[in-house]
């Protein structure tokens, strides 16, 4: 299904994670054309450790599927020594399936997840390059603010920047689109 058109209805979403996972993250980051060959393996080996250790790996996942293919995922935890802190560690569309609001649904759906588990506040660190803007907007669309600019910390010229969510009430349920 690769570069066709997919129709919402048509997707499903698991949080379960496949020994196939491995591949369907590794392609989907390489895809971005955002990412460096060490952040590929980064990501791919968030999903190793999940495999290995199950849900003690303190990794969460979100897989956005349509006939058998891996469109999208989440991946997200508890920040260590905080009481109520996640981090979404990735967040990533195939590049053949953009603007199909799968992120928008991913990122509803761990949003849910996280305040189920007792999280109040999700952190997400990016790029301040210029690459990055609809990443940015993307966060700011969904009600995330920035924190934090840590100026040249991934290279010169390229910051790390922090943007942050508070959750409100989890006993709310999820919007019915996700």
């Amino acid at each position: 299904m690769v570069g066709h058109a997919v129709r919402h209805d048509a997707v499903q979403y698991r949080d379960d994670v496949r020994p196939q996972d491995r591949d369907a993250v590794r392609e989907i980051i390489t895809s971005s054309g955002f990412f460096s060959p060490g952040e590929v393996e980064i990501a791919v080996e968030l999903v190793e450790t999940r495999l290995a250790q199950g849900l003690q790996s303190g990794y969460y996942f979100w897989f956005a599927e349509s006939a058998g293919e891996v469109l999208g995922y989440t991946c997200f935890g508890p920040i260590p020594g905080t009481a109520v802190s996640y981090d979404l560690y990735w967040i990533a569309v195939r590049h053949a399936h953009r603007g199909m609001r799968l992120g928008n649904s991913l990122l509803t759906r761990s949003e849910h997840t996280i305040a189920q588990l007792g999280g109040c506040r999700i952190y997400v660190e990016t790029s301040s390059r210029a690459l990055y803007a609809p990443t940015h907007g993307f966060y700011r669309a969904h009600a995330y603010r920035q924190e934090a600019l840590l100026e040249d910390y991934y290279a010169p010229g390229d910051g790390k920047m922090i943007y942050v969510k508070v959750l409100p009430d989890s006993s709310s349920p999820p919007p019915s689109h996700a």
